[in-house]
Order: structure tokens, then C-alpha cells, then sequence
């Protein structure tokens, strides 16, 4: 697959951990948040409006809720439900008090309605992470403390397959999936990339069932084939630290892209003015609907 080279800088550079991209079909616009920034953001497509949201605590992930109006949010140690016309906020579920250097990551809806939302090490360093699913009653740890950093997941097109980066670890995982009970019935690590090539972040599949994957500290995102693995397309970006991906436009054919200043140095700083920044890439192929959360 041959990619076009062009990107759109579609909202100026400055997060410092730029993640969790939601598409609303409904609103046609786009979610995302700056996790250190404590900040939820939507950019309304194609007027490119801005709105922002701020929290006391790091919010990480996002869904658009099936039933009712708002979003459910991953915030630090808990799961709740937020309205972004009336800024209410109502906790769910709250899990890891013990693990004060925790909190959590990325996480998305299976086409059930359940929400899949990793912890991870605040430090990248600890095994410390799990990985959850919930619901507007439950809450479960599917796989406990074994990750510092775990990104994701993103699921085949018919649900019998769930991806879920073990990123410190520099590992994505496929999983076989029981999609009725959301069971992870057994895993394998499925690819690696090459020394210098950065970490697995986020990823999101395509209506041809194609995984694209952000490459932290590899400046770009790649497609694979659900498969193998193999490498399809490339796109290349002018930061080190991409951080998550999401189809998103009318047509769900625009690819946004999220991206960070943390960890990066001074000197990185200054040779990538454009850290930080949400992109949008015309790829000429077609994203799928994010699933909403049933609770």
C-alpha cells in the first residue's frame, strides 16, 4: 500500500502526553486527551473548532456511551462517566489504591460494549500494570500485574482476535478472544519491532481488518496485516513519540494521529517543533466505527 507523504497539523503542538483518539460519529469530531495535561479535548471536523476540558488527576482514554448521553473516562485510578455539555462527573469503579505509583493508560470498547482499559507503572518501569474490563455494574482484572506499560487493545473484524501491546517490553500480543463472554481464552507474542524502529503505543484496525500501530520513539505509524504481521505501509512524522492512532472524517478515511513532548530532551525539543501535535494523514483506506460503552 502506497501512502501519501502529506500531513496536516490539525491542532498545535504542546501536549505532553497526547493520547486516548475517539471518533464521534454523532458529533463529528474527534476526542482525544493529554494524559499529563490532565486534559480532554474534542475538535470539531472539518471547522477544526477547539474545546477543552480540565481534571485534578491524569485522564487517559475515552468512549462515547450506546444509551445514554457522555462519555465513560479512564482517569487515574478509576472509571467514570462524564457529560461535556454539563460537566458532571460520576465514578464507576475505582481499583489499585494500594499501587500509588500506578495509574491508568489506554484502553476501548469491544464490540459488546465493555470497556478494556490497562494500568501500567507511572514510571514505565515496574511489572506493576494490568489489564481490566468493565461494565456499568463490573469490574475485572482479565490479566493481572504483568505489565509496566501495556497500550491498546484493538480487536479483528470479527471479534475473535484481540491485539494488546506490551510496549516496555517492545511486544504485541494476539490473543484469542471469546467475544459473547470477553474471555482472552490464550495469547501469543505476535511481532516486534526492529532495534531503533521505537515501542508498539496505540493502534486501531481498519474495515479491511489491517492493524495501524503508533510507534513511541519510532516517529511514525505502521500497518500490518492481521495475519502475519507484516508490514503493509508506513507513515512517517516529524516527532519522535507518536503516541495513538484513530480513523476519524466523514468518511472515516482520515487518520488522526496523537503525539508527546514527554520524554523527550531539550535538544529533541528544539529539533521537533512539532512534538505534541494531533496530525491528520489522508491514507485512501477506511476506518471502522469506535464501539460504544453499554453502561
Amino acid at each position: 500500500m502506497t501512502l501519501p507523504s502529506a500531513f496536516d497539523v490539525v491542532w498545535p503542538p504542546g501536549a505532553l502526553l497526547g493520547e486516548g483518539l475517539c471518533w464521534s460519529v454523532d458529533d463529528q469530531a474527534l476526542y482525544w486527551v493529554d494524559i499529563h495535561g490532565h486534559r480532554l479535548m474534542r475538535l470539531a471536523w472539518p471547522s477544526r473548532e477547539r474545546t477543552e476540558w480540565r481534571f485534578d488527576e491524569s485522564i487517559s482514554a475515552v468512549a462515547e456511551r450506546s444509551d445514554a448521553r457522555g462519555l465513560v473516562v479512564a482517569l487515574q485510578h478509576r472509571i467514570a462517566l462524564f457529560d461535556p455539555h454539563d460537566g458532571s462527573l460520576r465514578t464507576l469503579h475505582e481499583v489499585e489504591a494500594d499501587l500509588p505509583g500506578n495509574r491508568f493508560n489506554d484502553g476501548k470498547c469491544d464490540a459488546q460494549g465493555r470497556f478494556w482499559i490497562g494500568s501500567m507503572d507511572s514510571a514505565c518501569k515496574s511489572p506493576t500494570g494490568s489489564l481490566y474490563r468493565a461494565t456499568g455494574e463490573t469490574i475485572d482484572c482479565v490479566w493481572p500485574a504483568n505489565f509496566p506499560v501495556n497500550n491498546g487493545p484493538a480487536w479483528s473484524i470479527d471479534g475473535g482476535t484481540m491485539w494488546l501491546n506490551d510496549t516496555a517490553r517492545n511486544v504485541v500480543h494476539r490473543c484469542a478472544f471469546d467475544p459473547p463472554t470477553g474471555t482472552i481464552v490464550e495469547s501469543v507474542a505476535w511481532l516486534r519491532f526492529e532495534r531503533g524502529d521505537g515501542y508498539p503505543d496505540g493502534m486501531t484496525t481498519d474495515r479491511d481488518g489491517r492493524l495501524w500501530i503508533a510507534h513511541w520513539a519510532g516517529g511514525c505509524v505502521s500497518c500490518h496485516a492481521p495475519d502475519d504481521g507484516r508490514e503493509l505501509a508506513r507513515i512517517a512524522l516529524p516527532t519522535s513519540n507518536i503516541t495513538n492512532v484513530a480513523f476519524g472524517g466523514p468518511q472515516l478515511s482520515t487518520l488522526f494521529v496523537s503525539s508527546a513532548t514527554s520524554e523527550l530532551s531539550a535538544g529533541q525539543r528544539a529539533r521537533e517543533p512539532l512534538a505534541g501535535a494531533l496530525f491528520a494523514v489522508e491514507t485512501g483506506t477506511t476506518g471502522l466505527p469506535a464501539h460504544r460503552f453499554a453502561g
